[in-house]
């Protein structure tokens, strides 16, 4: 072997091993990247025992089962029954009050007036201690017809009471004052009374499931709900 082809395989051994020493020392590092990354992505023990402790009383705290939930509920549950008891005595002392005044209607029954509040009064109507109707007066008008007794109660707590004068709609009837009321039925119990005044329709009436009433510039009306409309001034 000649002295030149020695060189070039010398050369070519230190290549060789330098490659491989190359290769091995970025597998190496390739490998302690990878062994970083994987620890660096997992949270401390003491972290996560710590968070899911935190999230646990949260937990608990939120949905009542925790100490601030309890005493939500118990504070609910005492205002709820102090509500409670308050309406119910406040509505027992209200019916155990004695009336504002009282009148004798036309049939010869008693008219309790209560005054519930501005504008807001309710009729008692009793017959030897039997009440035989109530009925309230809440901002505008109310009225009855009492088996042929017409009863009506304005939202000043005034009260008229009369009997007959009676007329069956649907139709077109002329009422006491001068008034005319043009009754319809819009349905089963369900009457409307347009009333009208030198030909204009002054004011509606609806019984709609009860019975209405109107002070008409103190001709008082009451329409049922069966269509019947009755008038006194």
């Amino acid at each position: 072997m000649s002295s030149n082809t020695a060189v070039r395989t010398v050369r070519r051994r230190t290549l060789r091993v330098a490659a491989a020493v190359l290769i091995a020392a970025a597998g190496f590092s390739l490998t302690a990247c990878n062994d970083s990354d994987a620890a660096s992505s997992k949270p401390a023990a003491s972290s996560a025992s710590s968070s899911s402790a935190d999230s646990a009383t949260g937990a608990k705290g939120s949905d009542g089962n925790g100490a601030n939930g309890s005493d939500a509920k118990t504070d609910a549950k005492t205002d709820a029954k102090t509500d409670t008891k308050t309406d119910t005595k406040s509505a027992a002392a209200h019916e155990a009050a004695s009336p504002d005044r009282t009148e004798t209607l036309a049939d010869g029954s008693t008219g309790e007036i209560y005054k519930l509040g501005d504008q807001h009064y309710r009729l008692k109507i009793v017959n030897d201690g039997d009440v035989l109707a109530t009925f309230e007066a809440n901002g505008q008008d109310a009225g009855l017809d009492g088996n042929g007794m017409y009863v009506v109660l304005t939202m000043g707590g005034e009260v008229q009471s009369w009997m007959g004068g009676e007329h069956q709609g649907p139709g077109t009837f002329e009422l006491a004052g001068g008034w005319t009321a043009k009754v319809t039925k819009v349905g089963e119990g369900h009457y409307r009374a347009k009333i009208i005044g030198h030909g204009d329709v002054m004011g509606t009436m609806e019984a709609n499931g009860h019975d209405a009433g109107l002070d008409a510039n103190g001709v008082y009306i009451v329409l049922s709900t069966g269509g019947v409309i009755s008038a006194h001034e």
